[in-house]
């Protein structure tokens, strides 16, 4: 059940509460992506104690390659097996295929595509799909979809779509004729496609109307487009989305990109970014974005963020991370990747209380100015 708690009047901006079987998440929401079960250089204890997220998103592909379904069903899905008792979302695997172009075969049954790992065959459809996220367990699954590269020729992105919302009719069919393995029921979220270009957005997102689904998704983007160009489509698909049903969007991205994109009615989001750029010591503040491997933080003995919203951030010093990242300390990607994610979570925390306060747009004008701001 999603529940809208108030409405931006300058924007499209909202807040809201989806209930899910492993609790509550309070939207708009950043989603960590623990890849393959686990957020890179972070326990999840600490996930618990400094960064308060609600929700986790795990990977179908990466998760099927390896422990592998077998490991996961017999370890009682992915709560269980990594130790996380509120929701998980998993993607469909069909960004990680995209991915693989050189080592990919796309038909009308599915993908077929060698491992990164191995180079070993595996041939995903849209039902087997279904059947490794009903084993994984996630609270919400993903349909299966091919994300079309940009650029992409129109007629490319027509025949990818069709593709796609044949793919969704297969899903939805094999997801009603299955049951959730464990203790929980699964809602699963059909995806909008259509590239870059409206009028197959348009016609995407009225396709998936065609199921009541809990919550839509929109995918393929922030795969090389220009923001604006992103801003667009979102604006055009969620104004055909239905407006008591949460919408997410797949990978993206800044918290620039965040902002924008909530206040066009955008509900959960999910990037790899935070976690990613933290491992190359890139972190994220309300002042700007520190570069901590920088000569000038040297002899900073200031705390990482004395706003940031996790005790690390605030007792550990710019200088003490610099160096850890230096000597190659582990501990440099443990609070690095902590700082960033607690960052993240805590900023759309505060773009709730700013639309339950009236304020979000006003807010967000001038937040989004000082984000990106290289300090």
């Amino acid at each position: 059940m999603f529940t809208i708690e108030h409405r931006c009047s300058k924007s499209a901006a909202r807040c809201g509460i989806l209930e899910l079987p492993h609790g509550k998440v309070h939207t708009p929401v950043f989603m960590p992506v623990a890849t393959r079960g686990a957020i890179k250089a972070l326990h999840t204890q600490l996930l618990k104690s400094e960064v308060g997220n609600e929700i986790l998103l795990g990977n179908t592909y990466h998760l099927y390659l390896r422990p592998g379904t077998e490991v996961i069903q017999k370890a009682g899905g992915l709560h269980r097996f990594m130790n996380w008792e509120k929701p998980i979302l998993t993607d469909s695997g069909g960004y990680q295929i995209f991915s693989l172009a050189a080592q990919r075969k796309l038909s009308e049954g599915g993908a077929l595509f060698h491992s990164h790992i191995d180079g070993s065959r595996h041939f995903f459809t849209p039902e087997n799909v279904i059947d490794i996220q009903r084993i994984i367990g996630a609270d919400i699954i993903m349909a299966f979809d091919e994300c079309p590269p940009y650029p992409c020729e129109k007629n490319y992105a027509i025949k990818s779509m069709h593709l796609t919302h044949r793919w969704l009719d297969r899903c939805f069919k094999r997801f009603n004729e299955t049951d959730p393995l464990y203790d929980n029921a699964q809602i699963l979220f059909p995806i909008v496609q259509g590239s870059t270009f409206p009028d197959l957005r348009k016609q995407s997102a009225e396709y998936v109307l065609k199921y009541d689904a809990a919550g839509y998704a929109i995918g393929g983007l922030s795969v090389g487009e220009p923001e604006e160009m992103m801003y667009e489509i979102v604006e055009v698909v969620n104004g055909i989305l239905p407006e008591d049903k949460p919408r997410y969007l797949m990978g993206v991205g800044t918290p620039v990109n965040l902002l924008e994109n909530i206040a066009r009615g955008v509900d959960p989001l999910d990037c790899v970014l935070p976690t990613r750029n933290a491992r190359h010591g890139i972190l994220y503040t309300y002042e700007g974005i520190i570069h901590i491997k920088n000569k000038k933080w040297e002899f900073d003995f200031s705390p990482i963020d004395a706003n940031a919203p996790n005790p690390s951030s605030r007792t550990f010093t710019k200088a003490y991370l610099r160096h850890l990242f230096h000597v190659d300390e582990m501990m440099a990607l443990e609070l690095a990747t902590l700082h960033n994610l607690a960052f993240f979570v805590e900023l759309m925390k505060e773009a709730r209380r700013q639309i339950m306060n009236n304020t979000f747009y006003e807010w967000k004008e001038k937040t989004v100015k000082q984000l990106s701001l290289k300090l």
